[in-house]
């Protein structure tokens, strides 16, 4: 074989693995890279999310449970009760609160009483001493009794109120003997018992899961951020990219760089900065919290 027919058959052999080379999908780094000219903007791994997270609750108060209301994978409602400690100091308290405020009340409303008599004998006698018909000592002694009675009133005013204060604590705190849902929720897990002795520091007794609706946490790569805005529509599939699960659009991005946490290991590229990206989804698909997926920003045509 001449050696020009030799370099021409090389030449279609390059050729050749160039086309079978092109041809071929995207490698898992697509998630990454997308290649040029592709039907979406920009991509980013992703996190199924609530606002805020889910919601770690312990006892507000130190206490021995009496009651725990609820179980795993139940449904709560706002204000809905989970624990309850044993209440009967808290009661008890309650109602010595009551019981002295009721006393100041009644001791107030007597010295209201006396006072009104004794601001009337006080005009009376300054009156007729004024017309000399009556004796000035009289009325002078009159209207001292008048000022120490409202001097009584006002203490007995201040006493009231202190105990009135009282009576709102105790009530506090026995409000506090039961721990109750913040909002509606899907109770996650309990780690209470009845008999289990807790307070504010012994950690964690329900984890909640908000029953609002699902957004996905995006880690946008610092090179898509100019391709990507707030409204942007995009599509959720799972985190391999096959199977597409949802649609979305962007809510907001984040102002602070970060690094990226969503990556496998092989993955990890040493400098790459990321910024938040958070999505809403479209209706309520059958997403689960914590899920990871794969988000594909689409240009607002399509």
């Amino acid at each position: 074989m001449s050696g020009n027919a030799f370099r021409r058959m090389t030449l279609r052999a390059l050729a050749v693995l160039v086309v079978a080379g092109c041809s071929r999908g995207p490698s898992p780094d697509a998630a990454s890279t997308p290649a040029p000219g592709a039907h979406y903007a920009a991509v980013a791994r992703g996190r199924v999310d609530v606002e805020g997270g889910l919601l770690d609750l312990a006892m507000p108060v130190d206490g021995v449970l009496s009651d725990v209301a609820v179980r795993e994978g139940e449904r709560v409602r706002q204000g809905q009760v989970l624990a309850s400690a044993d209440s009967t100091a808290p009661r008890i308290q309650l109602a010595m609160a009551q019981a002295r405020l009721r006393q100041s009340l009644v001791q107030r409303s007597l010295l209201e009483s006396r006072l009104a008599t004794a601001k009337t004998r006080a005009q009376r006698l300054a009156q007729a001493a004024a017309a000399g018909a009556g004796d000035g000592q009289s009325a002078d002694d009159a209207r001292d009794t008048l000022a120490q009675l409202g001097a009584e009133l006002e203490g007995s005013r201040a006493g009231a109120g202190i105990a009135r204060s009282e009576a709102e604590q105790a009530q506090y705190l026995l409000d506090k003997q039961a721990l109750r849902a913040p909002v509606d929720a899907e109770v996650l897990k309990v780690a209470a018992q009845k008999g289990m002795v807790v307070s504010p520091q012994s950690g964690t007794l329900f984890v909640l899961l908000p029953l609002t609706p699902r957004i996905i946490r995006a880690e946008l790569n610092e090179s898509f951020l100019p391709a990507v805005h707030a409204g942007m529509p995009a599509q959720i599939t799972d985190d391999d990219g096959r199977t597409t699960s949802a649609s979305a659009h962007v809510l907001r991005i984040g102002s602070v760089f970060g690094p990226a946490t969503l990556r496998d290991g092989a993955d990890d590229r040493i400098g790459e900065r990321s910024v938040e990206c958070v999505l809403v989804l479209d209706g309520n698909p059958p997403l689960r919290v914590g899920q990871r997926v794969l988000v594909r920003f689409l240009p607002a045509r399509q």
